[in-house]
């Protein structure tokens, strides 16, 4: 007898089924208790727009629509969203929702290397939703969980200042 617990390794090995309705499709897929939506997202799903960064919730790559509001999917076990309704990066540029944030973000060169270009179009998507006409500190406020290490944050501000604008009805810039 080695001391050791034989009864606890299959707790390491369990699975729980969920279920989700993600970028309008029904899925359902086994997880462990403890894995992360985002490593759901990306592993089991294989929707990859969705990225990985920081896993502490401080850079904004992992962000995601949960029932409609924007949410770090590296803080939220899978499990915890059983029965919701999931938008990845995915499934709002596929339904046209930020073809405008994509082209302005495009237009003004707001992507550079593009790790943390979903994050922050799936938050500029929400502010929108939110803020009809933000100001450039709103803009700027909202983008403070987002971290990008390329553009400097200006062409993305002028950015979803420029959608706003237009989306208001207003001339953009």
């Amino acid at each position: 007898m080695s001391g050791f617990d034989e009864t606890l390794l299959g707790e390491a090995d369990e699975t729980v089924r969920v279920r989700f309705v993600v970028n309008g499709r029904k899925v359902a897929c086994e997880v462990a208790p403890r894995e992360t939506l985002v490593d759901c997202l990306r592993e089991k799903l294989e929707l990859t727009g969705t990225h990985a960064g920081c896993e502490m919730g401080a850079c904004g790559a992992c962000l995601i629509q949960l029932d409609g509001r924007a949410v770090h999917s590296c803080l939220i076990f899978a499990v915890q969203a059983d029965g919701a309704r999931i938008d990845t990066i995915e499934g709002l540029s596929e339904s046209g929702v930020i073809a405008d944030l994509q082209a302005e973000f495009h237009r003004r060169n707001a992507l550079q290397c593009g790790f943390c270009t979903p994050g922050m179009l799936v938050n500029a998507e929400e502010l929108l939703s939110l803020v009809a006409q933000p100001s450039r500190e709103q803009i700027r406020d909202a983008l403070s969980g987002n971290y990008c290490r390329c553009t400097g944050y200006e062409a993305i501000i002028d950015a979803i200042y420029a959608v706003a604008k237009a989306r208001s009805g207003g001339v953009t810039t």
